[in-house]
């Protein structure tokens, strides 16, 4: 199948395949977006089970990345990229640097950082290679470093306003949340969430993840197949995307679905599916994008630390206008996220490549 015609296209500027046989790299990366400015999005270590998957994952990433840039008021476009790891064997260090010359041949219009999989250390391995990327160790009081702990700050901020909308609650003693997910960012929401007194509920694949949890926040396991469809007040997808299908939003037991992951949404359609249900979904990429709030802030070195948490703390503001109007409007809560981004995007006046 030609990339053209996969579904998740969406009219993207540039998809790049880099291929190393020396190290071994085999790598995508895709430009949505440079409307609003360098696309900017981070690198996904995972194993695929074809390159067709790993095409649709890197396409339906970049695609959020431009809305989601958009959505936090950032002059970035949007993209994306995708290490396919060999399960056999970790990413080397050989593997980094060629990925790192690639993104050195789009001259700019791609900003790289970490995703999953990655790490501070491999940002920096990167680094040796193209000045195009962020997620770098930083200095005293400036915005830097691993962006996981920031996307789990906006997603509390976004449990929050979401709680507030619909439970009309102002502390979250007691709240009942079910994380799926407990890596980088799911771990750090956990933590916020029971400094405020929320009950926690967790699934992972790594069950080392879960005991440390379970041990560390009082949390309650439980099985992978479950924590979705848990009897709770929030559900918060923290891993993959895709968790949110007829299949189980018709099991789901929540008011509230409001999570960290990218892509939460099996296809457009679950989003009215949700909101018939009467389930209030937070977009992903508007509560989840603390993230990429500091990575922007640190590779144009324009907001120290503190000023980054400021911008992150506005999440909980801007979903519930989003809650607001959908309310008013009757329409669910992702289709309007999507017409406010396209519209920021300026999708209709072209695209302005670089």
């Amino acid at each position: 199948m030609s990339v053209f015609d996969n579904a998740a296209f969406e009219r993207h500027e540039r998809i790049v395949h880099c291929t190393d046989p020396v190290s071994g790299l085999r790598a995508i990366i895709a430009v949505h977006s440079t409307h609003r400015g360098p696309a900017a999005g981070g690198c996904r270590l995972w194993h695929y089970a074809n390159a067709n998957d790993a095409v649709t994952d890197v396409l339906r990433l970049s695609q959020g990345m431009s809305y989601k840039n958009a959505m936090a008021g950032l002059d970035l476009g949007g993209g994306k990229a995708v290490i396919m790891a060999d399960p056999s064997q970790d990413v080397t260090e050989d593997q980094l640097r060629a990925f790192g010359r690639f993104v050195e041949t789009l001259r700019g219009s791609y900003i790289t950082a970490e995703d999953v999989g990655m790490t501070v250390e491999a940002m920096q391995i990167i680094a040796s290679e193209t000045r195009h990327v962020a997620g770098l160790p930083p200095e005293a009081g400036k915005a830097g470093g691993d962006p996981s702990p920031k996307t789990a700050d906006g997603v509390f901020h976004g449990i929050r306003a979401a709680v507030a909308y619909r439970l009309e609650r102002d502390s979250l003693e007691g709240l009942r949340v079910a994380v799926q997910g407990v890596g980088h960012v799911g771990a750090n929401l956990c933590k916020a969430l029971h400094d405020a007194g929320a009950k926690l509920w967790v699934a992972d694949i790594n069950e080392s993840r879960v005991e440390h949890m379970c041990d560390a926040y009082g949390a309650q396991p439980l099985p992978l197949d479950e924590i979705i469809t848990a009897d709770v007040d929030v559900v918060a997808p923290c891993a993959l995307g895709a968790v949110l299908n007829a299949n189980t939003i018709a099991g789901l037991r929540t008011s509230i679905v409001a999570g960290a992951a990218n892509n939460q949404l099996a296809t457009d359609q679950d989003g009215q599916l949700l909101f018939n249900a009467g389930v209030l979904y937070a977009p992903d990429y508007v509560i989840n994008a603390g993230g990429i709030i500091n990575v922007a802030c640190e590779y144009s070195a324009s907001a120290s630390d503190a000023e980054v948490d400021q911008r992150v703390e506005e999440i909980g503001a801007r979903l519930k206008a989003i809650f607001e109007q959908s309310e008013r409007l009757e329409v669910p809560t992702n289709v309007i996220a999507d017409e406010m981004a396209k519209g920021l995007i300026g999708r209709g006046a072209g695209t302005k490549a670089h």
